[in-house]
């Protein structure tokens, strides 16, 4: 019989919703949401008893390495910054690899730019190859330089339209590549400049009319030292 009670379809019960003169007070709690509330209400008043027990056990004259480590801000401990972590040599060390990086990445960013150049020239009948043609009189250096022109002029042919995409988008790759290697380079001379002024030895920033060709950069001059 229970078998065939449960093949018999069953009414679906719904819950009650919100009456309508109870609307403002948002959507009907239920007893499964009473549950998921009551749960979280109690395990904050679980938490707060505990912080109650260890601040009324807790000894005064504690000390512990953080008190003079850290510092509050904003009611959150923030460990003070560690000035002397590295030497100045293995500063020196980490700036060098740095600035190899940036070199490298600055020369591949060149090679880069020399290649697409190179392959553009090509696409458009410019060789980047020049050969030299020897004529006897003017009448034929004049035939020469024809010949030369009409191979060289691509502007009477038609350019289909992906390979004309295809040269659109390699000149906003060039361009963009020229860029980046222009900041590279200037972050390589400023990280090399930032390394040389670490090394030992008296040195002092010049003047704007001391310098020859002033450029709005900052020029430094070393004082000689003798070498034993």
């Amino acid at each position: 019989m229970s078998s065939l009670r449960n093949c018999v379809p069953r009414p679906a019960h719904k819950e009650r919703s919100q009456p309508q003169a109870r609307k403002r007070f948002g959507i009907l709690e239920k007893h499964k949401d009473y549950v998921i509330r009551a749960k979280a209400f109690h395990k904050k008043q679980e938490t707060l008893k505990i912080l109650r027990q260890k601040a009324a056990f807790k000894n005064p004259d504690e000390f512990n390495f953080k008190m003079i480590n850290s510092k509050t801000v904003d009611g959150y401990h923030r460990s003070k910054d560690e000035v002397n972590k590295y030497s100045a040599e293995e500063l020196m060390i980490m700036k060098t690899q740095d600035i190899g990086y940036v070199f490298q990445k600055w020369q591949s960013e060149k090679n880069k730019i020399d290649k697409l150049t190179a392959s553009l020239q090509c696409t458009e009948g410019q060789s980047s190859r020049r050969h030299v043609y020897f004529a006897e009189d003017r009448e034929e250096a004049r035939e020469l330089d024809l010949q030369s022109r009409s191979k060289s002029d691509i502007s009477a042919i038609e350019i289909p339209k992906d390979i004309k995409k295809k040269m659109d988008r390699s000149y906003r790759d060039l361009e963009a590549r020229k860029s980046r290697a222009k900041d590279l380079e200037k972050l390589y001379m400023d990280m090399s400049m930032q390394k040389e002024l670490q090394k030992k030895g008296r040195k002092r920033k010049l003047r704007e009319d001391e310098i020859l060709n002033p450029n709005g950069k900052p020029v430094y001059k070393w004082r000689a030292d003798r070498k034993r």
